[in-house]
């Protein structure tokens, strides 16, 4: 076996490198949840200098942002952190359609995973409820990247 995997085990991030795309609109929520992930990533051992953070203006740029640090070759997994919330015209609908399929699409050509961290709230309220304590939404991406770099590696390659 190439490597192994546990489902619903703590991984290490040691020796792993891992991008953090944080859309600037929505700030504070977004940054709650960078805050988060990057804490998280810490503590399950990935080094700050293997962690890098970038920022692009809002959530419709996060995957061509996302995309470009993948076929860099230099990251075992993104995160890509955004917050959208509805507003009065069909604006929300468009925008989280067109992120979410461009950032599985950028995870699928890449082959590199992408942890969503995309909210897409009906109210600020609820926002903030998934952005803060123990409903931060930032930890679950975290911990999600983490885990897939660890499913992918244990997947035999062929020949």
């Amino acid at each position: 076996m190439k490597g192994s995997y546990t489902p619903g085990a703590e991984y290490s991030g040691q020796g792993l490198r891992i991008g953090v795309v944080s859309a600037r609109f929505n700030g504070e929520i977004v940054e709650a949840m960078r805050s988060s992930a990057q804490a998280t990533l810490l503590e399950h051992r990935v080094a700050e200098a293997d962690v890098t953070c970038i920022h692009v203006p809002g959530a419709f740029e996060l995957p061509l942002a996302c995309k470009t640090m993948a076929e860099t070759g230099k990251y075992d997994g993104i995160i890509a952190l955004g917050c959208v919330i509805r507003g009065d015209t069909p604006h929300f609908e468009y925008v989280c359609h067109g992120c979410t399929s461009g950032i599985q699409e950028a995870s699928l050509q890449s082959g590199i995973p992408i942890a969503f961290g995309l909210l897409t709230t009906d109210t600020l309220e609820q926002a903030v409820e998934r952005s803060t304590g123990n409903s931060n939404k930032g930890r679950d991406v975290a911990l999600c990247v983490l885990e897939m770099v660890h499913v992918l590696k244990s997947i035999p390659s062929g020949g």
